[in-house]
């Protein structure tokens, strides 16, 4: 029976983690919770999964209710990153949305816990800081997103000096096939309309700009150790493929599957075994065909290009890259940037703040506020 700290349990990936739980009891239990302020739905889970150790990001959530604190419920940052060091718990599940989550990825490791991340953010802000964790600790970093689980699955066993390219796959997003003029016009209501994955909005966004698969190929060099002349993304609409491993002799593994985060944060959870899921055990290799792929068009989606090109200057930028990102999307959402002006936010912070070292987790949350303020101030810019 393994313990479970599930971060960020009322978004998209935490509710895909409860309802791998639900189906396997015997062989999780969930004790410990938290959410950024949706203080109802974290409660009714808490009562639930009978849990006692929870947590709210934002403390003002809490405000109207006294009695929850008065019962054992923490607030703030902090308290989340607390429950990833619980004694008693075994797994962290960090489904915490955005560089809130460097600090509990971070806690787990320290702490020895294998950490199942759902956070990239953590790993493409503070690379290097969350490795030294690992090894401070004796934590463990198992992928939970879909790509970077399936290129997991394909190594195995192999020495990583056996591996030559990874290619990770995006679907191309709601606007794979939308013209540039068209993209001046495109609102969030659009790009929210992913086309095979059901996500939350900061998420969808990022799919639809193609600054997630960004933040992947950097979390990709970051898990396995690769220069970034050895990753490689390629465009597939359906999302069957979730990524590819070359290997020196010039073999290529794939792995297939629905698109679905239950199957890789079942894997995430149990591995290196393979329970058996009823549920996820419906692959129909007709029904998928067939299976088509393309190139990334890095000029009518430039954060791809832009985060790349942080991930390989190293150092802050990709912290930075990543701040300003958070910063745009939600101006994006906001309606206070136009869909192509969140790559003019992002490029004008790196243009200022990207060059430079930051060795700590302190000094990568200071670059990273420093992002945010610099984003803001462009878009403010923008919006008169």
């Amino acid at each position: 029976m393994k313990r479970l700290a599930v971060l960020g349990a009322t978004g998209s990936v935490g509710a895909s983690t409860l309802a791998v739980v639900r189906r396997h009891p015997e062989r999780f239990e969930v004790v410990a919770l938290s959410a950024k302020r949706s203080v109802g739905a974290l409660e009714a889970l808490a009562t639930e999964f009978g849990v006692r150790d929870i947590a709210v990001a934002e403390a003002s959530a809490l405000k109207d209710r006294p009695d929850l604190l008065d019962g054992g419920w923490r607030a703030g940052p902090d308290s989340v990153a607390r429950l990833a060091g619980l004694p008693g718990v075994d797994v962290v599940v960090n489904a915490v949305v955005g560089a809130a989550g460097l600090g509990p990825t971070v806690r787990a490791l320290e702490a020895g816990k294998r950490c199942a991340l759902a956070n990239k953010e953590s790993l493409v802000a503070a690379g290097d800081v969350v490795l030294d964790a690992a090894r401070r600790g004796g934590g463990e970093l198992v992928p939970v997103d879909s790509e970077h689980s399936a290129i997991l699955q394909c190594i195995g066993s192999a020495r990583r000096d056996e591996v030559h390219r990874l290619i990770l796959t995006a679907s191309g997003g709601p606007f794979r096939e939308t013209s540039a003029d068209t993209l001046e016009r495109a609102d969030a209501g659009m790009a929210l309309k992913h086309p095979t994955w059901d996500m939350g909005a900061k998420i969808s966004i990022d799919s639809a700009t193609l600054a997630n698969k960004a933040l992947e190929v950097i979390e990709a060099h970051f898990l396995y150790g690769l220069s970034y002349d050895h990753i490689e993304v390629v465009v597939h609409p359906t999302s069957i493929v979730h990524s590819f491993v070359e290997f020196v002799d010039g073999s290529v593994l794939a792995q297939l599957g629905e698109p679905t985060m239950e199957l890789p944060i079942l894997h995430a959870l149990t591995w290196p075994r393979r329970p058996p899921d009823p549920v996820l055990r419906n692959f129909d290799p007709v029904a998928s065909s067939p299976l088509a792929f393309e190139p990334v068009d890095e000029q009518r989606f430039p954060l791809f290009r832009l985060g790349v090109d942080a991930g390989r200057s190293g150092g802050v930028a990709p912290a930075v890259f990543n701040a300003a990102n958070e910063v745009a999307v939600e101006s994006f959402l906001n309606g206070k940037v136009t869909f192509p002006g969140m790559s003019e936010v992002v490029g004008w912070a790196l243009e200022v703040l990207g060059s430079g070292k930051a060795t700590t987790l302190d000094e990568v949350l200071r670059v990273d506020r420093a992002a945010r303020r610099c984003a803001a101030e462009k878009v403010k810019g923008m919006s008169t």
